[in-house]
């Protein structure tokens, strides 16, 4: 625990406590009753999916409005897109440096693709909703239709600080090449077994099998289904205690005092285990961007609308 007291709803066992909300957290926010560790005033909810605004227009967290991970997100490597570009597309949604942005999917590795990327911009209180929607509607917490959210979306003028403000969260293959030869350095593949053993690509749209020479294995899900990362996960969705994620990187000698580079195929289950390495407050960390895809150069035809399979 890192302060006194952490508030209900939170977990004591994380430094970046607030980040990580529960359900009954975010009804109560949602309802306009006071809570612990607010947000600041004019804070923002998010859906964030991949093709999936029908889904919301049907049912989703009041006051929420959606993000498709196709704006962030460039084929046919699915990198993300130019800063000038993203800064763009945050500005329109009416995000600076200084809003608090809550974040959710019902592919919660959706939403932490688009953490990873906001925390990367400068957004300083970016938080993740714990088990996504699915455990919002287990918990039998009210849902909205509808394609707005709370209120009419207003462009923000400026960002406020420079842009971005955390380079060191995304590197490129020069810099994941550089990682393997440092002493204390090493990039993290947060792949299957099947993947990492190069037995399946994972990916409909990625030829090659196999995973990087020298990297270590953060371990991800289940085989042959790359939505998966129970390793992370209780039965419900949510975050295993941090311990038990420490746990299983200390088994594949990967601490907290190593220069980290988190891979997948295309960056959506290695931007959920940096999310959960930052919540715990490990201080070098960062996402490769390209991974397995860009680093194999093994693309098939392209996919409009790729999500995370």
């Amino acid at each position: 625990m890192h302060e006194n007291k952490v508030a209900a709803h939170f977990r004591a066992d994380l430094a970046r406590w607030r980040q990580l909300v529960a359900p009954a957290w975010l009804a109560a926010l949602t309802a306009g009753v006071p809570v612990a560790a607010a947000p600041v005033a004019g804070w923002r909810l998010f859906e964030v999916g991949c093709g999936g605004g029908a889904l919301f227009e049907r049912a989703h967290i009041p006051g929420a409005s959606y993000l498709d991970t196709g704006e962030f997100e460039s084929g046919p490597l699915w990198n993300k897109v130019d800063d000038d570009v993203l800064l763009s597309l945050l500005l329109a949604h009416g995000v600076r440096h200084d809003t608090t942005v809550i974040l959710y999917g019902r592919n919660n590795l959706a939403a932490a693709r688009l953490a990873h990327l906001m925390l990367y911009a400068g957004v300083a209180d970016v938080r993740l909703l714990d088990g996504g929607f699915a455990l919002w509607q287990a918990g039998g917490h009210p849902c909205a239709s509808g394609p707005r959210g709370r209120t009419p979306e207003r462009p923000a003028a400026g960002f406020g600080i420079a842009f971005p403000a955390h380079p060191e969260y995304l590197i490129g293959t020069g810099q994941a090449r550089a990682l393997l030869t440092q002493p204390d350095g090493a990039l993290v593949s947060i792949r299957s077994e099947a993947e990492f053993l190069g037995k399946v690509s994972g990916y409909s749209y990625i030829a090659a099998r196999g995973d990087i020479p020298g990297a270590r294995w953060g371990r991800a899900g289940v085989d042959g289904d790359v939505n998966s990362m129970s390793a992370y996960h209780l039965a419900d969705g949510s975050m295993k205690p941090a311990a038990a994620i420490v746990a299983q990187w200390r088994e594949q000698g990967i601490t907290e005092d190593m220069r980290l580079g988190f891979y997948c195929g295309t960056g959506w289950r290695a931007s959920m285990a940096f999310f959960y390495a930052w919540l715990m407050d490990w201080p070098r960390i960062s996402v490769y961007d390209g991974g397995w895809l860009e680093w194999s150069g093994g693309c098939r035809a392209p996919s409009e609308n790729h999500g995370n399979t």
